[in-house]
């Protein structure tokens, strides 16, 4: 891992000063994603932005005036989304924002200036809004932004432990935050925004890499057994988090290497999660390695998913 840079601290200010952003379709996924960003908001002491996207029928010629219809239902599902996070958050500053086109490329050029886009995750909902699904893939793999999916029916106890009568209850610790790793192509981004998530929260983070078997064509004489390729793998993992240690010293982190398929891995360890953290290729789109990881946690993790793209 290369060392931590000096004026990464500056770059961080900068970054946490920008507003998050939802992404508004009135589907109950894009709903649960706004309260999540409007409470990753107020952690972070800025604005919450929702934005809405619409686009014109096609019947319609592009030279024609966009209709008053289509502008009344973008403002009405912007303002419902206002007044409710309004009640709940009443401190939070809220802005609205809508435009004309589709969802991706609107969300794309809004996210630019922003710390974070929070989207809603179709996952195993069947939920049909515009940001649900294939809209809401290619904003995750196509962003220069940290981009968090959230599933429908997602409440703020939810990222909370269960109370000593089992119930659901914001009074109790934050649940654990859960880091995927790839040691063959690490991402720094990822590391730290699991890494301050963690501290912001007063959360445990756990920190989890997992790795296939090698080729029988490796497994030959002189080659490594079992044993010492597993400690190799760890090493290289707690030389990793080791930097993010010193820097946040009151972040409890635990690391475990594991043989196994990483989807699988992943989602075993982040179903009792409070938020699993993925870093994503060079800000181009996933690698061949990566991308199943996502896809996977994308349609099937059943806490919240951050996907951050590497600079």
């Amino acid at each position: 891992m290369a060392p931590i840079r000096e004026n990464r601290t500056q770059q961080e200010a900068s970054t946490m000063l920008r507003p998050v952003i939802a992404g508004i379709d009135g589907s109950p996924e894009s709903l649960a994603a706004a309260g999540w960003a409007a409470r990753e908001a107020q952690r972070r002491g800025v604005a919450l932005r929702l934005v809405h996207a619409w686009a014109r029928p096609p019947a319609l010629s592009a030279a024609l005036p966009s209709t008053a219809g289509q502008r009344h239902w973008a403002q009405r599902i912007l303002r419902e989304a206002h007044d409710h996070l309004g009640a709940l958050y009443p401190q939070l500053p809220v802005e609205e924002a809508q435009s004309e086109g589709p969802a991706p490329a609107v969300l794309l050029g809004a996210s630019r200036d922003a710390g974070l886009l929070v989207l809603g995750s179709r996952g195993l909902s069947g939920s049909t809004g515009y940001l649900a699904g294939s809209a809401a893939l290619h904003l995750t793999v196509r962003s220069t932004t940290p981009v968090v999916l959230v599933r429908a029916g997602e409440h703020a106890d939810d990222a909370h432990l269960l109370n000593a009568e089992g119930r659901s209850s914001t009074a109790t610790p934050y649940r654990d935050i859960v880091l995927g790793v790839d040691l063959a192509h690490p991402c720094d981004e990822a590391v730290e925004f699991a890494f301050a998530s963690a501290w912001s929260r007063g959360a445990a983070l756990r920190v989890l890499h997992g790795y296939r078997r090698p080729p029988i064509s490796a497994t030959g004489p002189g080659a490594a057994d079992g044993t010492e390729v597993m400690a190799q793998h760890e090493s290289a993992l707690d030389a990793l988090v080791q930097p993010w240690r010193r820097k946040y010293p009151q972040t409890t982190v635990t690391t475990a290497v594991r043989r196994g398929r990483a989807q699988s891995l992943l989602l075993h360890a982040a179903s009792g999660a409070g938020l699993l953290v993925l870093g994503r290729g060079d800000g181009l789109g996933p690698g061949p390695r990566t991308w199943p990881v996502i896809h996977a946690a994308v349609h099937h993790a059943r806490c919240p998913t951050a996907v951050v793209p590497h600079a």
